[in-house]
């Protein structure tokens, strides 16, 4: 009730306000504008300019600029009205009232918006990682404020809310640049350790794409009922991973 009256005689004072504008205090409060406008155009230039180079990419840049830009806005209306002899504590309270009723409208975008400025300057992954997560894993498409793409495997887009992708572990296989490729090899107890370390071994120099550093590896990993388990380890550049993957299994 309180604060449904208190709205109103604000309300009330902006209008009352209105009533008493001159051609005179219109035509200040134009030119006025006019300079706020140029004081923006020049801020937004300089700031630009500040942000351009490695440190920021182009879609933090792009954010950063918007809401430099929306607040020099907010605060150029708050000038321009004051010299009209509106409140400015009558027009915060209506903007503080309007701003409350619209985050609760869209506090689920909000949310997404906080995760899409985390993921923006920690950057855990860029455009072209594949990652994992718990939403689903692929190649990311894009990265907008509010949700991430991912292209999968199997040809599906996903949009993931960048609050899931904030809240949650987040997997990066590109980024250090090489991927282990581990397969798992049963052998009968006949068979000599030596003599499948050494065919595994074969297998892989056969394969294309293996990198020799880390070199590769087969390590006897545990002893079955009727064989035993051997892991072929090795490593591939990032981009080669499948197709080195796949050949690696046929060859063995």
């Amino acid at each position: 009730m309180g604060g449904g009256t208190d709205m109103s005689t604000e309300l009330t004072s902006i209008l009352n306000t209105l009533k008493t504008f001159t051609a005179e205090k219109l035509l200040s409060a134009l030119v006025l504008l006019c300079v706020s406008l140029l004081v923006i155009k020049l801020v937004m230039r300089i700031l630009t300019k500040l942000l351009e180079g490695p440190r920021f990419d182009q879609r933090m840049q792009k954010y950063i600029l918007s809401a430099v830009r929306v607040l020099l806005y907010i605060r150029a209306a708050l000038i321009v009205a004051d010299s009209l002899g509106i409140p400015i504590s009558s027009l915060l309270a209506l903007f503080s009232v309007l701003g409350l009723a619209i985050s609760l409208a869209v506090k689920d975008v909000l949310g997404n918006v906080a995760g899409g400025l985390v993921i923006l300057f920690a950057k855990p992954f860029q455009i072209g990682d594949y990652i994992e997560t718990d939403a689903g894993s692929g190649t990311v498409a894009a990265i907008d404020l509010t949700y991430t793409q991912l292209d999968t495997a199997d040809g599906l887009r996903l949009m993931i809310p960048n609050s899931v992708l904030s809240d949650n572990k987040i997997t990066n296989y590109t980024q250090l640049g090489t991927r282990r490729i581990d397969h798992a090899v049963s052998a009968s107890y006949d068979d000599a350790i030596q003599d499948v370390r050494a065919a595994c071994l074969q297998a892989v120099a056969m394969t294309p794409n293996i990198l020799e550093d880390p070199a590769p590896m087969v390590i006897v990993s545990k002893y079955g009922d009727s064989s035993i388990e051997y892991r072929v380890r090795c490593w591939s550049r990032v981009e080669f991973y499948w197709d080195a993957n796949y050949a690696l299994l046929e060859n063995i």
